[in-house]
């Protein structure tokens, strides 16, 4: 499968100069309503959307059934973190000013159910966008991570990304957190004590074993320029690689914003059903 970032016409929604600071469910209510619209018209462009948050700790739906897991969360609440259930797989991550998250939504065939192309795709588009410092990128699940799993990103062992996914019938939204700056074992001791209190009760293999020294930033481990190197070099690859053109949006198109709200809506249940959280 030839990556769509480098072969079509993009749509490319960059927030990263201002932070979100309200509901985390918004970006992801965005991802939504954009894959909704994906699953109905095969023609819509590719959606790029890069996004953080100042404080907020997302969860995966299996930790939202642990069995401590609305204990936990009132407990991050206390802390000030704003917390929310995605629907792409993956466990619990943090996110933080240091932190990018980078989505590829996008049109696909109803026979393309193999997860994997798409997990590559985005591997593949991180990899162009660290430059030189993709050569030293490996993938593949790190121990002792948070939200491990097989498309894991690291750099001389140590975890600065991971990749979740969220399947529509005909489209598909790859989510991936990117570490770009700040301290990897400061993010993997939050996670490490959500874990502590959601996971009382629970068997060792419902929840990972959090181990915070194995997760890293790209600052820490080498890699310059931090937030804004990431979002330039995604715009600057995006500009000259292949035959991928793109429109820069800043904020939510007029058109999708009612769709957005109806998915954010929808998401705000969802989350309140699992966890209890408001």
């Amino acid at each position: 499968m030839q990556p769509t970032w480098r072969h079509t016409t993009l749509q490319l929604l960059d927030t990263t100069s201002r932070m979100h600071t309200g509901d985390v469910l918004v970006p992801f209510g965005i991802d939504e309503a954009y894959a909704r619209r994906c699953a109905k018209d095969a023609t819509i462009a590719p959606l790029v959307h890069l996004w953080r948050h100042e404080k907020a700790v997302v969860l995966g739906s299996r930790d939202a059934r642990l069995p401590q897991a609305a204990k936990a969360v009132r407990e991050l609440e206390a802390k000030g973190y704003r917390t929310a259930v995605r629907q792409s797989g993956g466990a619990a991550v943090p996110l933080a000013p240091g932190v990018v998250n980078l989505s590829l939504v996008m049109p696909v065939g109803a026979g393309d159910l193999n997860p994997e192309p798409f997990f590559a795709q985005m591997v593949e588009l991180i990899r162009a966008v660290l430059g030189e410092a993709g050569g030293r990128m490996s993938s593949g699940e790190v121990a002792g991570s948070y939200c491990p799993g097989t498309y894991d990103l690291a750099i001389d062992g140590y975890k600065f990304c991971g990749i979740a996914q969220r399947r529509l019938t005909r489209a598909v939204a790859v989510q991936a957190f990117i570490n770009a700056e700040g301290c990897g074992r400061a993010y993997g001791e939050i996670i490490q004590s959500f874990y502590e209190t959601a996971a009382q009760g629970a068997l060792a293999e419902q929840f990972p074993e959090v181990q915070p020294e194995r997760m890293a930033s790209l600052s820490e481990l080498g890699v310059p320029g931090g937030v804004a190197g990431v979002a330039a070099r995604l715009r600057e690859l995006l500009q000259t690689e292949g035959e991928a053109s793109f429109s820069l949006l800043e904020a939510c198109p007029p058109w999708l914003v009612q769709e957005a709200e109806s998915a954010l809506q929808m998401l705000k249940g969802r989350q309140r059903h699992l966890v209890g959280s408001s």
